[in-house]
């Protein structure tokens, strides 16, 4: 069968069209499991009728997926273990995104059926890391653990620790800031039974779901889009392992570029070393968490692979140029160059600023040949996620509406906690750093409980912190024992 200007066999179809549905379920379990959280307020307020509210919703957290950046979507993949990123059409890729979508599905799943506002991008973390440490564990020569990038573990795991304490605390601040400022006593009252409140508050509380919901989709939605960039690539490389739509000119700047950097690296050995016998794997191995503290810079691997993306693009016009095969080696060449220079930089190694400008110039040049996403990728999910929206809000709903604190939400909470999610949200977007919409809004309408003094059931915040220490843990066994599976699966039934 014939797809995307490829031959692919019959088997290979239908394990694409399967990844392609898990990874669309994943998103539309995310957008009735997180984005009900953005409807919460203006249901239970009565700004909004349930149906309306979730239509609303749906259209804007398919508006921010539109508009999203994709630096979200190559932050999680920036967990995975590099080997099996740049061998994502192999068994071990394949078995890794099956382990991946189910385990996150299946969790996503329990929390939504006991009404649980657990956090998908928490799930999706604790399976990467599971696949992670599982792959170090079964594959010879390596390290347990060595599979998991923990620097980058740490920053998105501090991100998810902190955003809902300063949601918490930001949303009990901002309403307390709001009593102090605005006197408007119904701002500040209980929502009466069907009734609507005035049409300035529901100005307010649309507005501030509306932000939920935009910064919602930019940031959760991107989630989807890399597991669906990894299945593409890993299935139909000739069509999706690179940019196909790079015109001639950024070509020929790029391969400019790439001879200018190989020099440095060449400069930058100690020594003149001879040409590695597997320089892909020495800049793997590099990669891995702790890999310079093993293996030094290895900078005539950097140079080799680099000269060899050099050679590759100063003989084409465009990607097309190249027969598939080869643009999958281009793309695993550009990618680790571009990883390597990334981690260069970041670590500090490069002191001179003419260099150092160079080789960031480089990074964002090769960046831009693999870290895309189509357009049609970005509807996809952004249906996936509107629709989820629309049809499984109830659950997660009644449990913020009613469940958090022991009064009802006023309409100054429900503001409170909101805006605070959306300006959250948003900034972690900007960093490219996941945080989940559950939790930033849950602790906000959490922390406007405290501030009012409401009260707080602590049934439902035990069940809530529970949830929230449980998923890691459990995912990561999911994830774990899933991925193994699965490889046994591949490697000796489907063989």
């Amino acid at each position: 069968m014939q797809l995307w200007g490829e031959v692919l066999s019959i088997g290979s179809v239908s394990f694409l069209f399967l990844a392609l549905a898990l990874a669309l379920g994943f998103e539309f379990v995310n957008g009735f499991h997180d984005t009900a959280n953005a409807v919460a307020t203006v249901i239970y307020t009565n700004t909004l009728r349930p149906n309306v509210a979730v239509v609303w919703s749906g259209i804007w957290n398919l508006i921010g997926v539109l508009t999203s950046t994709g630096a979200v979507a190559y932050g999680i993949i920036a967990l995975l273990p590099v080997e099996l990123v740049i061998n994502i059409g192999s068994s071990a890729g394949f078995a890794m995104v099956f382990a991946l979508l189910l385990s996150a599905i299946i969790w996503n799943l329990g929390t939504w059926y006991l009404g649980l506002p657990a956090s998908s991008s928490h799930t999706l973390i604790g399976s990467i890391m599971g696949v992670g440490l599982a792959n170090s564990m079964m594959s010879p020569g390596h390290v347990f653990g060595e599979g998991v990038n923990w620097g980058q573990a740490k920053n998105i795991g501090l991100s998810l620790i902190v955003s809902p304490l300063v949601g918490f605390f930001c949303a009990a601040l901002l309403l307390l800031l709001a009593k102090a400022l605005i006197k408007r006593p119904e701002l500040y009252a209980s929502p009466e039974k069907d009734k609507a409140p005035p049409l300035w508050i529901r100005g307010i509380l649309v507005l501030t779901c509306t932000g939920v919901s935009f910064a919602h989709g930019s940031n959760d939605g991107q989630k989807g889009m890399g597991l669906l960039m990894l299945i593409l690539i890993g299935v139909v490389p000739g069509a999706f392992a690179l940019r196909m739509s790079t015109d001639e000119m950024a070509i020929h700047r790029i391969s400019s570029e790439s001879q200018l950097v190989t020099a440095a690296f060449q400069h930058a050995a100690s020594t003149v070393a001879p040409i590695p016998p597997d320089p892909v794997s020495d800049v793997s191995s590099y990669l891995k968490e702790g890999g310079s503290a093993k293996t030094g810079v290895p900078y005539s691997a950097l140079a080799e692979l680099n000269q060899t993306v050099s050679l590759k693009l100063s003989n084409i016009r465009t990607f097309a140029d190249l027969s598939g095969p080869d643009r999958r080696s281009l793309r695993t060449d550009v990618f680790l160059v571009g990883e390597g220079l990334g981690k260069l930089i970041k670590s500090k190694q490069v002191t001179d600023t003419a260099t150092l400008k160079a080789f960031s110039d480089y990074k964002a040049d090769l960046d831009a040949l693999t870290k895309y996403i189509p357009i049609w990728v970005k509807c996809a999910v952004a249906l996936a996620l509107g629709l989820g929206t629309m049809i499984g809000w109830k659950r997660i709903v009644v449990t913020v509406g009613e469940k958090i604190g022991k009064a009802h939400l006023t309409y100054a909470q429900g503001a409170s906690a909101e805006l605070v999610a959306m300006c959250t949200i948003g900034a972690a977007d900007y960093f490219g750093l996941p945080v989940s919409t559950t939790h930033v809004l849950s602790s906000g309408v959490a922390g406007t409980m405290l501030a009012n003094h409401s009260g707080l059931q602590t049934k439902t915040l035990r069940n809530l912190l529970l949830a929230w220490v449980l998923t890691l843990p459990v995912c990561i066994f999911l994830g774990a024992t899933l991925f193994s599976g699965g490889l046994f699966v591949i490697l000796k039934v489907l063989r």
